[in-house]
C-alpha cells in the first residue's frame, strides 16, 4: 500500500496506478461475495496488467497468428439445437 500511494503521489494520471487500486477493490468486493456491476472492465484491466507485467505494447497486435485454428463447431451445433416449439 505504501508502494502505491508512494507512486500515486508521484503521478497522479499514472493510468497503471489506477488499474492495480481499483483491482484490488474489485478483487475485494468479489472475495467478500459481492459481484461487480461490468466484470468486462475488470477483466481488460487484468489484461492491461498481464500486458504492463510481460511487457507486451498495448498497441500491438493480438498475435493470435501463432494460434491454431478452431476446430469446426458447426457439425456440434447441429446436434445439440433445441428443439423447436411450434
Amino acid at each position: 500500500m505504501d508502494e502505491l500511494r508512494k507512486r500515486a503521489d508521484a503521478d497522479k494520471n499514472d493510468k497503471s496506478v489506477k488499474d492495480l487500486v481499483l483491482l484490488l477493490f474489485e478483487t475485494a468486493l468479489l472475495t467478500s461475495g459481492f459481484s461487480l456491476d461490468d466484470p468486462n472492465t475488470f477483466g481488460n484491466r487484468i489484461h492491461r496488467m498481464l500486458k504492463l507485467g510481460l511487457s507486451i505494447d498495448e498497441d500491438a497486435g493480438e498475435g493470435d497468428a501463432d494460434m491454431p485454428p478452431l476446430e469446426d463447431t458447426d457439425a456440434d451445433a447441429e446436434g445439440s439445437k433445441m428443439e423447436e416449439v411450434d
